[in-house]
């Protein structure tokens, strides 16, 4: 029976207010486990759920900050600063929700946390206030606006960094900056001030988040690092924009091995810099799919290459497959249209690459996971 259609069974708590503990609750079994597991713990509606940091992520943003003070201004539930605060000595934890701030506030208790202190405050507002100096300011805008829905721009998040980062770098003279993964790298290299190292984040091959590390007065190069973290194993690749820009880049016809790489490198752009560091050959500038004739360690998938065949309409029915798993990379053809015009089924251990050779001819690499 719905908790919704019980007799109330906690005195103050309505049946509603219980159902929605529960559906919270929930969400948090695999995201937040330290949560889940906690006794006491109280938890906002589903929405601010959805938008929190799960744990994996919020462990990786507290390696990359030290020091003794950190400002999170725009707190939410609070799983940042959980984390934060393990590295850090004090943390402010600033949310403009009243309610969501008490749920914190209350949380961090529970969780045996003395070291985070909360304000119920707008993040800005408290910044231009006080004249307390940090170690870190951490930054997660809002990525809903009441205007247009969900966003990803900079200047359409609040708080619009574009417009306020001055008033950061007033107060601190590093910044770690979380901003959704669809936001244009270079793009938001332009639109911060003195950029340091950008991580790109993913979790099981998807890309979740990107940080951008700020220092004040920093120029020169900019450190990219990737990582995605799968089955208990990170995955890194590191390398900086000059560096990838200046890349020669080789190409070669498919040999015997194929190499797609992770998520968060092709998020990364490291299109020539990831060939070259493990001397491998690509098919073609704007394929991003890479070959060699010895199997070399690779963060992203491997593959053997069975067979390789000009696309035509008739070219898949000498291999006979019924089932196969299809990927395209700069094809012209989508995947459900190749499933229907080939009567494909997804599935199997045969692996399609639709794609283009390095004289632009269209291609179809039959393959097999390594």
């Amino acid at each position: 029976m719905s908790v919704l259609l019980k007799n109330q069974q906690f005195e103050g708590v309505s049946q509603k207010e219980l159902a929605e503990q529960l559906e919270s609750r929930k969400k948090c079994q695999e995201k937040l486990p330290t949560w889940f597991q906690t006794e006491g713990i109280y938890y906002p509606n589903k929405l601010n759920i959805e938008q929190t940091s799960s744990e994996v992520t919020a462990w990786y943003k507290s390696s990359l900050v030290s020091g003794k003070t950190l400002l999170d201004l725009t707190g939410g539930l609070g799983v940042d600063s959980y984390f934060f605060s393990k590295k850090i000595e004090q943390v402010t934890h600033c949310e403009i929700n009243q309610d969501l701030s008490e749920i914190a506030c209350h949380n961090f208790k529970i969780l045996d946390k003395e070291n985070i202190e909360c304000v119920s405050e707008n993040g800005i507002t408290f910044l231009q206030k006080t004249e307390q100096h940090f170690d870190w300011i951490y930054v997660d805008p809002s990525r809903r606006n009441d205007k247009i829905g969900k966003v990803f721009l900079l200047k359409d998040c609040l708080p619009d960094l574009t417009q306020h980062l001055d008033i950061l770098l007033q107060r601190t003279q590093n910044i770690l900056v979380k901003t959704s993964p669809l936001l244009d790298i270079k793009q938001g290299i332009s639109e911060l001030h003195f950029v340091k190292e950008v991580h790109v984040l993913a979790i099981h091959n998807e890309v979740k988040e990107l940080l951008f590390v700020i220092e004040k007065g920093h120029v020169g190069d900019i450190a990219i690092n990737t990582v995605n973290i799968h089955q208990g194993q990170e995955d890194h690749f590191n390398f900086n924009l000059t560096e990838e820009e200046n890349a020669p880049l080789e190409l070669g016809y498919p040999s015997t091995h194929l190499y797609e790489p992770n998520a968060a490198i092709l998020k990364s752009g490291a299109f020539k810099t990831i060939g070259n560091a493990h001397q491998l050959k690509k098919l073609q500038p704007h394929s991003h799919l890479y070959t060699s004739s010895k199997l070399v360690e690779f963060p992203g998938r491997k593959f053997i290459i069975q067979t390789v065949l000009p696309y035509s309409k008739n070219t898949l029915k000498s291999v006979g497959l019924a089932k196969a798993n299809i990927t395209t990379r700069n094809f012209p053809v989508s995947v459900a249209e190749l499933r229907k015009k080939h009567k494909i089924a997804d599935g199997g251990n045969h692996y399609l690459f639709f794609t283009k050779n390095m004289d632009g001819s269209l291609i179809v690499l039959v393959c097999e996971k390594v």
